[in-house]
């Protein structure tokens, strides 16, 4: 992409962790440049993350003294943990969303203080996430990939319209499948590889194949006596951890991990081939063709005719199952001895009354409330709903206090029937683009890390063991339900209200919808994950008991079959 602007007689600034990649790449550069004698420069910043705020902050403001900035190209990014959410470790989830979403606004942000009117912010995407908020394309084993991606989509949309009165243009693209090595060495062979870790391979059970994976996956493309020592090693830390001193048993797990490493690679290819066959003429976009469609962008002209859209990049046909819907149908639910434990992060009257509404009427229905409050929480929130229900408050990024308090109501009230986490709503402020990043990162915590964590001590609590050990889900049980944020209300809303809330509405729809996936398809589970997203684009107030009727639908096990995952209740015609 570098080389496209280059050729074009752009001056180059790239940053990265590594200086001698860097440093290599500038010299081709340098090279290009003098070739189109163009009088342009390169610039490298090394050692420096996107997800750096420092750093990230220094480069900018060293860029503002020298002149200025006139395209920002987000393209930063990491594949993320390639497994089951139930498996992904928070600490990866966590990582992928900074990187990939975090980095994207913060750069942004920091990119502003350079810009002028005319300027161009660029944030590449992908396919595999929700392009338009109604159109869910979920991504199995790439929870936190997803997530962020949609994020994304959204917040350069959001950007769009903040950026109006300065002059300066913001466009997303989501390219599809990308002729790579990171795709065909690490996307591809990690997915076969968790297909296995899934099911078992032969005599392996699901975590000792997880073993043998890490040590295996790096020999894919190798020379056949590197693939041999590989192998061998592999065979011989697993016999050590199975305690095995047969040669005759040893030799045998050796058969088993290279027939392991050999079904790897063929469902890497059958994964290769079948995305291939949603694209008409089956062959993935090069590298170059993603650069001239992010440099037609730049395109003074045609980036004011695209400015705040999110365009397709791709050639990819992906059929996919309806995932949203508004219509909830009735349903007669005996809370009897349910118990409905509730996690919430709130600090508006509003979203107080909806959690004593929720709790209320199940307990009216015979059910038992818990509510587990984020230490976040208002002093309101926690004397209005501790005076009432039982309750406690946690730190909800802790995810092993959730895990505790999970075990000990499940211990002490029975068993959990329904985890509901509320989010609460998008807290006031002006623009995105205006924000600390402390105060960002709060809402990255908010809206996408907690309910990611309480979502992953849900499975832990209707199927536990199941992470290191898939085969577990199969027919299980559970419900586990995300409501929030809502859309604002009111006469009054703007597109740019909608737009910042959409940021993160734009994060769980392709999260829920993915995680779905997972739990239907590959673990063949009957545990679901929903997502209630409140509010009504015509800025009607929310409805509680439409909410309080989503659940009693869950719960009622009728919504299990359902390919939607996404209500939205407020979304009726009046």
């Amino acid at each position: 992409m570098a080389v496209k602007f280059a050729e074009n007689g752009a001056s180059i600034v790239i940053l990265g962790r590594r200086k001698e990649p860097l440093e290599g790449t500038a010299k081709d550069l340098k090279e290009i440049i003098d070739k189109v004698n163009s009088n342009a420069f390169v610039k490298i910043f090394a050692g420096v993350d996107v997800s750096d705020e420092e750093g990230v902050s220094r480069m900018f403001d060293e860029l503002k003294s020298s002149g200025s900035v006139d395209i920002l190209v987000n393209n930063a990014g990491v594949s993320g943990p390639v497994t089951c959410f139930a498996n992904s470790p928070i600490t990866e989830f966590k990582s992928t969303v900074a990187i990939h979403l975090t980095g994207t606004f913060w750069t942004s942000v920091q990119a502003l203080k350079a810009m002028k009117s005319g300027s161009k912010i660029i944030t590449i995407s992908t396919f595999f996430t929700e392009e338009r908020p109604l159109e869910q394309r979920p991504y199995r084993f790439r929870s936190p990939y997803t997530a962020s991606q949609g994020a994304k989509n959204r917040l350069a949309e959001a950007m769009s319209w903040e950026l109006t009165d300065k002059g300066i243009i913001s466009i997303a693209t989501n390219p599809g499948p990308v002729h790579s090595d990171r795709i065909y060495k690490t996307v591809y062979p990690k997915a076969a590889a968790e297909f296995m870790r899934v099911s078992g391979f032969e005599n392996l059970a699901p975590q000792e194949v997880e073993e043998v994976n890490n040590d295996i996956l790096p020999l894919m493309g190798e020379e056949e006596q590197t693939v041999r020592e590989g192998i061998k090693n592999a065979t011989t830390k697993l016999a050590k951890l199975k305690n095995m001193t047969s040669e005759v048993e040893i030799e045998k797990l050796n058969k088993t991990i290279s027939a392991l490493l050999s079904k790897i690679q063929q469902i890497a290819e059958k994964i290769q081939n079948n995305t291939s066959k949603m694209i008409a003429d089956e062959q993935f976009l090069s590298q170059s063709q993603v650069a001239e469609t992010v440099l037609s962008l730049c395109d003074d002209q045609i980036s004011k005719i695209l400015n705040g859209k999110v365009i397709p990049g791709d050639r990819v046909f992906y059929p996919v199952k309806p995932h949203i819907s508004s219509s909830i149908p009735e349903s007669q639910v005996d809370f009897n001895g349910k118990v409905i434990v509730f996690t919430a992060d709130i600090t508006e009257s509003s979203d107080i009354s909806r959690v004593e509404f929720l709790a209320q009427n199940i307990e009216k229905n015979g059910g038992k409330a818990v509510i587990l409050l984020s230490k976040n929480s208002s002093k309101q929130a926690q004397e209005q709903l501790g005076s009432k229900f039982h309750s406690h408050t946690i730190d909800l990024l802790n995810h092993d206090e959730v895990r505790k308090l999970f075990k000990t109501a499940s211990e002490k009230i029975g068993k959990i029937t329904i985890i509901i986490h509320v989010t609460g709503k998008i807290p006031p402020f002006a623009k995105l683009t205006e924000l600390s990043r402390s105060e960002w990162d709060a809402l990255v915590n908010k809206f996408i890390n907690v309910p990611a964590i309480v979502g992953q001590e849900s499975f832990n609590v209707f199927v536990p063991g199941g992470s290191r050990n898939p085969p577990l889900f199969k027919g299980k049980l559970g419900t586990i339900v995300i409501i929030g944020p809502d859309l604002p209300s009111g006469p009054k809303v703007s597109g740019s209200d909608r737009a910042r809330v959409e940021v993160f509405r734009g994060a769980l729809r392709p999260f829920v919808t993915t995680v779905n996936q997972e739990l239907s398809d590959v673990l063949k589970s009957n545990l679901r994950a929903f997502l209630i997203l409140p509010g009504s684009i015509d800025g009607t107030e929310p409805s509680n008991e439409r909410i309080f009727n989503a659940i009693k639908y869950f719960i009622s096990g009728n919504a299990t079959s359902n390919s939607e995952v996404i209500y939205c209740p407020d979304e009726i015609r009046s």
